[in-house]
């Protein structure tokens, strides 16, 4: 049994604010996260260029991306990856959403994600999130947290799309505050 470190993340609680905090944005500016929108927002936190699962949930995402944008949802993608390896990414898959880089520990942290140090340096120079997919309201609370620690377990987008419109559409209240 390992000793807990002085690096310890603090679990989000559902219908809890979001912490607010800012991330550079490919193509200039910044990627917004919390506080009051003019709407829902889908945020999903993905471990980097090294993970082939991230690629490849963010294709699904792409494939479904007009359909949250149907339903109210802004889109926003962040991972800790220096901008190089995201415009990389984006160039080879051509995602359309809106993608922030270079997330810090800090802000991982505050959204109650697990963060892995490198296997080796092949895979990245710096720590990485695993996986986060939060659904956010538009006073900036969180409706959905799905963490995971690691690449494998992640909410299916259509599944996760479907039941949010039913939440909205229902008016149905935070769950798992108790």
């Amino acid at each position: 049994m390992t000793n807990a470190t002085s690096h310890q993340t603090t679990k989000l609680q559902a219908g809890a604010d979001f912490p607010i905090f800012e991330v550079p944005k490919i193509g200039g500016g910044t990627v917004k996260i919390g506080g009051d929108t003019d709407g829902w927002t889908l945020l999903i936190v993905y471990r980097g260029k090294h993970c082939g699962r991230c690629k490849n949930y963010l294709n699904k995402l792409e494939q479904t991306y007009s359909n949250w944008e149907k339903a109210g949802f802004a889109v926003k993608c962040i991972s800790a990856d220096p901008l190089e390896k995201v415009e990389d990414d984006i160039a080879k898959f051509g995602w359309t959403f809106d993608i922030g880089y270079d997330l810090q520990e800090p802000q991982m942290r505050a959204m109650g994600l697990y963060v892995s140090d490198p296997l080796s340096s092949q895979e990245t120079d710096r720590r990485f999130a695993e996986p986060g997919i939060f659904c956010l309201r538009p006073d900036g609370t969180a409706q959905i947290i799905a963490i995971s620690n690691g690449p494998a377990a992640r909410p299916d987008l259509d599944e996760l799309l479907d039941g949010m419109i039913f939440t909205i559409e229902n008016d149905r209240p935070v769950r798992g505050e108790v």
